[in-house]
């Protein structure tokens, strides 16, 4: 059976963009086209465009997954080994692994020294303590956190304007490249991921990779971080994940 592009990119859950990107780069290129020249799928780039979204959901590049699918000594059961593997070393390592505080909450989690006058000019209508327990409940006993509520506790409103304003500068930045179609594992959108540890490091807590990769997990699992960067842009979560996670796995 011939799937269009679009049906495809329906069923699959990812863009049109996404799987012209795969055809141009040779990670799927459909296996036919018609008399127009648009492309037409079948059941066997069904199954190794899930393939190639699995190697994506684990942090690969592009370009590994490629080699990896390729790989003319690598069956379909060979394929899923590997992927319970990958997967469960990231459940050990996340189970095992102290979550940070997010920096999107920054905010809302430490003492802050301001007036109800400059509590509003810096966050507008949020309210910076609606999850403070939670948070003293979650990572309270984390060095991480200590450090952050040390360092948070000392800002003044103009500190707070200047955080808001590179949290800001940096959303606008990265939500241009996603409008663009430039792919999550590419050198720009990396580098926009590395300025997101860099700015939680310098402000907050020094935020390893590990730590990051954490962050851009819990993107996705918890509803109200994926609600916080859906909010400045459909798909910014997802595409967030995935290029802390390539970033990670580049630098790292």
């Amino acid at each position: 059976m011939a799937y269009t592009v679009g049906q495809v990119a329906k069923v699959a859950g990812v863009t049109v963009r996404t799987l012209h990107h795969y055809d141009e780069i040779g990670l799927l290129s459909p296996s036919g086209r018609t008399s127009a020249g648009y492309r037409r799928y079948d059941d066997a780039d069904l199954q190794r465009l899930q393939l190639v979204l699995y190697y994506r959901e684990l942090g690969f590049p592009l370009e590994e997954i490629t080699a990896i699918i390729d790989d003319p000594a690598a069956d379909p059961a060979a394929h899923l080994r590997r992927q319970h593997e990958l997967l469960t070393v990231r459940l050990k390592r996340l189970q095992e692994m102290v979550t940070a505080i997010e920096f999107a909450m920054e905010a809302s989690k430490m003492n802050i020294q301001l007036t109800p006058e400059e509590r509003f000019e810096v966050f507008g209508d949020a309210d910076p303590e609606q999850h403070e327990a939670e948070a003293e409940r979650r990572w309270g006993d984390t060095d991480a956190y200590r450090e952050s509520n040390r360092r948070a506790s000392r800002y003044g409103k103009e500190d707070w304007l200047r955080i808001k304003a590179e949290n800001e500068d940096w959303g606008r930045r990265i939500v241009a490249l996603m409008a663009s179609g430039a792919p999550a594992d590419s050198p720009e959108v990396m580098d926009l991921a590395e300025e997101h540890r860099q700015i939680i490091s310098r402000w907050f807590y020094e935020c390893s990779y590990e730590m990051q990769t954490g962050l851009a997990d819990m993107y996705l699992a918890d509803e109200r971080f994926t609600a916080y960067y859906e909010n400045i842009a459909p798909g910014l979560a997802t595409y967030l994940h995935e290029a802390i996670h390539a970033n990670a796995i580049s630098r790292a």
